[in-house]
């Protein structure tokens, strides 16, 4: 008997709140004790961590030991990526950098089986139970139950953002802010304009929202703010309470 799950993106779009954490490999004791701990999902970086399948695969699995799932989230354009994470057993996929409609339907073909897109079709790993679930059916369903998040991360993406919520198969977005910021020049909105203007977009289509937040604070503030889907960066929050920790320590004579 196979093992049954409720998908991630089935519980969001039914109406859950989801909480997160965004690492990097290599953490699979990490990956473990988050999971242990209760989160939702992880979300592994393989776009400024190490993206090594051998070792995406097996933190995949240490997740699915506790009944968490695995989003990746890939490097700009790496299909090749985006297949090999669905098919170890990823629920999701975050892209980055989605300036376009055009870039936005490329994604969703990445991550879909013909007719939808162009994902390559086998039945023999980890998704498919190792070729015992080899109907086409079963498959296409996990492709259905992908989450598929883009991210806004320019002036030219918050620009055209309307017409990228309306892009079929992408389920939503994710401003990313230290982009936005670094790719603004003079004359741009500010981030929290663009912010704003983000947010409303995303709520008038009925999309979903990721936010990645350092903090509970933060958190709670987004959850409040209509987002769905809340994401820790794991660095910001572990470097916050070390430095926490150190605070008992008696001053240097």
């Amino acid at each position: 008997m196979k093992p049954q799950r409720r998908a991630l993106r089935t519980r969001i779009l039914s109406g859950e709140r989801v909480c997160g954490v965004l690492l990097r490999m290599p953490s699979e004791e990490l990956v473990e004790m988050l999971a242990v701990a209760g989160f939702d999902f992880i979300l592994i970086d393989c776009e400024h961590g190490p993206a090594d399948v051998g070792a995406l695969r097996q933190h995949i699995a240490a997740a699915a030991l506790h009944g968490a799932e695995v989003m990746v989230r890939v490097g700009e354009g790496e299909d090749a990526l985006i297949l090999r994470a669905l098919d170890s057993g990823a629920a999701g996929v975050v892209a980055p950098h989605l300036d376009s409609v055009e870039q936005a339907q490329d994604f969703v073909a990445a991550a879909h089986y013909p007719p939808v897109g162009r994902r390559g079709f086998a039945t023999y790993g980890r998704a498919g139970f190792y070729g015992t679930m080899s109907s086409r059916d079963h498959h296409a369903r996990l492709a259905e139950e992908t989450l598929l998040i883009g991210m806004i991360e320019s002036p030219l993406a918050v620009s055209a953002v309307d017409e990228i919520l309306a892009v079929q198969g992408l389920d939503g977005l994710l401003l990313g802010a230290a982009d936005l910021a670094a790719s603004s020049g003079p004359g741009a909105l500010s981030v929290p304009e663009s912010r704003k203007r983000f947010n409303a977009a995303v709520a008038a289509a009925g999309t979903l929202r990721m936010d990645l937040v350092g903090d509970t604070d933060a958190a709670a503030a987004s959850y409040a703010d209509g987002a769905q889907i809340v994401v820790y960066n794991l660095t910001q929050a572990l470097m916050a309470q070390f430095s926490v920790l150190l605070e008992p320590r008696p001053p240097t004579r």
